[in-house]
């Protein structure tokens, strides 16, 4: 439980949650979660910046998600999260091929910095600002490459929040489409459940298996990023790391709430939980997601996305759309 330093952000993140919900039942396509994180980015400069307020708000934005993932666990069975997610291996590769060589390509048409264009390609592809934490301290990324990279990939985040589900309703695409389309097109944890969630309870929880399969190839690139930056240090005579990736990058571990996701699943795949107990979990985790993203919302540093430029925006709006487009072609064309 939170401590009481962070007592008052968390209330007021359940605050903004209360009023989203409402704006959620009477505007299903817009959903409680997206609501929650416009009104908290039209109240950040007024709570946001609040000292008392910070560390309730991390808390929500981070374990409070985490908490939802885990509760999701309970709508599905062990099997159905092994057949979504080697359905969704197909689009996934697919994407993260395409992305990444997309970014490769634009680095250099746009000029951006090797280590910011690393950290944008990476995010972009992968898990949004988990993968450039990972990535950040393999490839030695400077402090403002690091902050550029998670404003450019929040802002479009945001953006894909707001606008896949209204394009997946326009074209009808079913709740397993949508959710190989969020679970794939989408960054961040919390970005990919709200707009799951916003399309549909099937497509949220079915999204979250999707992503969380798509988190697991940070693993993988970053082996190879430690790869590229040690074979570069001794062309350069510069040290290795102990770890042998590089200084201070180490393998990620296996996130807790995936292990908490699957051990519900299990459980759900043996034990029958009444309906009643089901659909009340489904809305807490709901709610619990409402809560997450109003605290991303307040915790939105709106003269910082206006700081980072042009060209990393660009180069972010760019790979956004490419890979955008590139997940809904295949999921019309393998579903």
């Amino acid at each position: 439980m939170p401590g009481d330093r962070r007592w008052p952000g968390v209330a007021v993140a359940v605050a903004v949650a209360a009023v989203a919900t409402p704006i959620g039942l009477a505007l299903p396509v817009l959903g409680a979660p997206v609501a929650a994180i416009v009104l908290g980015v039209l109240l950040s400069g007024r709570l946001g910046r609040r000292q008392a307020l910070r560390p309730g708000l991390a808390f929500s934005a981070s374990t409070v998600l985490q908490l939802a993932v885990v509760v999701l666990g309970t709508q599905m069975s062990l099997g159905e999260v092994a057949s979504v997610g080697l359905s969704s291996l197909p689009v996934m590769l697919g994407t993260l091929a395409i992305c990444l060589t997309t970014a490769a390509l634009l680095a250099r048409w746009l000029r951006v910095e090797s280590d910011l264009a690393v950290l944008v390609g990476v995010g972009t592809a992968v898990c949004g600002a988990s993968a450039i934490a990972a990535v950040s301290p393999v490839v030695r990324a400077r402090g403002h490459a690091v902050a550029y990279a998670l404003s450019t990939i929040f802002l479009f985040n945001v953006v894909a929040v707001l606008l896949l589900p209204p394009v997946g309703h326009l074209l009808g695409l079913s709740q397993d489409q949508f959710a190989l389309l969020a679970g794939t097109a989408v960054n961040d944890t919390s970005s990919v459940v709200a707009a799951g969630s916003t399309y549909g309870h099937e497509a949220g929880t079915q999204a979250v298996v999707v992503k969380l399969v798509r988190t697991l190839s940070i693993i993988p690139i970053v082996l190879v990023l430690g790869a590229v930056v040690r074979r570069r240090d001794r062309r350069g005579g510069a040290g290795v790391g102990a770890d042998g990736v590089g200084a201070a990058g180490r393998v990620p571990r296996v996130p807790w709430f995936f292990v908490g996701f699957l051990v519900l699943a299990g459980v759900s795949s043996v034990v029958s939980i009444p309906d009643d107990a089901r659909t009340a979990l489904a809305h807490l985790s709901v709610f619990l997601i409402t809560v997450a993203l109003a605290a991303i919302g307040l915790s939105t540093d709106v003269a910082g996305l206006r700081r980072a430029g042009w060209r990393p925006l660009a180069m972010g709006f760019v790979l956004w759309l490419v890979v955008t487009v590139s997940s809904l072609g295949l999921v019309l064309l393998v579903s």
